[in-house]
């Protein structure tokens, strides 16, 4: 009988997207097929306090099933880097320019990839300038402001006055100390999921989230049982060819390896497409939209997890 690859499932961590990571690597360790992979549950706690040290006489291969700061920005795959083991995913470079919003707009638009208009501005201007209104007097009503480094809308807010502005920014700077504010569109909200190499990675068909509010917040992506998306979704076939194409060149713009999800905002009146994000480790549970966008594509499940791990040891040349 062939040995069984053994696979560290990397969870937790010190990120506000703790749980959210626990039940995303929960559903790889349930979906892993035992015929082919030994998988090892690594738990981080939220101090960041690891349960054993990596090595190769551990595992053969990581799975870093982290969201958010720390695990999705390029400080854990560094550290797998310098460990000399293959892992699934993004590497450094793609991973850090993914997780922050204004490093990924820069990046988007030094291809031509279209974004809605944005500023951003850190917690030391916000609260030196007595001209709160004089750092987002391009954009108008209603604006949404984030953290610039963070995921699973967690610390988003949709805000339609200079009271609801300040507030938000508030929030956003708990999380991180610089903040993008972004122009509200009034738009369709569609992803596409990416996999492959740096060379020939593929697209899927793109997904449309339901969107219950003004915009997905965590609860609704993580809390409620109702459905959040629809896959595949209905849109002019024109329209789904061209989110898979900017999906693909989203993924080139950042470096991308192994997996990602892009978003996009279909503008309704207009038509027209802006890349939101691309995420290097979205939620990834069966129900989770990249998986599900996935399915529809015919890769199931399981096969999945199967491509990212022969992913990872086709980078490392194992």
């Amino acid at each position: 009988m062939t040995e069984r690859v053994r696979v560290a499932v990397l969870a937790g961590g010190p990120s506000a997207e703790h749980e959210v990571s626990l039940q995303s690597a929960q559903a790889v360790l349930d979906a892993l097929p035992r015929d082919r992979y030994e998988p090892v549950p690594v738990i981080i706690d939220r101090q960041g306090r690891w349960p054993v040290e990596l090595r190769r006489g551990l595992a053969d291969v990581v799975f870093p099933v982290l969201h958010g700061p720390y695990g999705e920005d390029g400080v854990v795959q560094g550290h797998l880097e310098t460990l000399g083991l293959p892992y699934v995913g993004c590497g450094v470079l793609a991973s850090a320019v993914a997780m922050d919003k204004v490093a990924m707009r820069r990046a988007f638009l030094a291809e031509d990839i279209p974004v809605t208009p944005y500023v951003w501005f850190t917690g030391h201007e916000w609260r030196t300038t007595t001209d709160h209104w004089g750092l987002v007097k391009s954009l108008d009503w209603p604006m949404y402001v984030k953290p610039a480094n963070m995921g699973s809308s967690i610390g988003i807010s949709r805000v339609t006055s200079m009271e609801e502005l300040r507030a938000g920014v508030e929030l956003a700077l708990a999380h991180d100390r610089v903040v993008v504010v972004e122009q509200g569109v009034s738009a369709r909200e569609v992803i596409c999921g990416l996999l492959g190499g740096y060379d020939t990675p593929e697209a899927s068909v793109p997904g449309e989230l339901i969107v219950p509010g003004d915009w997905l917040d965590y609860e609704a992506k993580y809390l409620s049982p109702a459905e959040i998306a629809t896959i595949p979704a209905e849109l002019p076939e024109r329209v789904a060819e061209e989110v898979r194409e900017l999906a693909l060149r989203a993924f080139r713009a950042i470096g991308g390896y192994g997996l990602a999800r892009a978003d996009f905002l279909y503008e309704r009146h207009t038509g027209r497409l802006y890349a939101g994000e691309i995420n290097t480790m979205p939620g990834f549970t069966a129900r989770s939209v990249y998986a599900r966008a996935w399915a529809a594509s015919g890769v199931p499940y399981p096969e999945l997890l199967c491509r990212l791990i022969d992913l990872a040891f086709a980078r490392s040349g194992s």
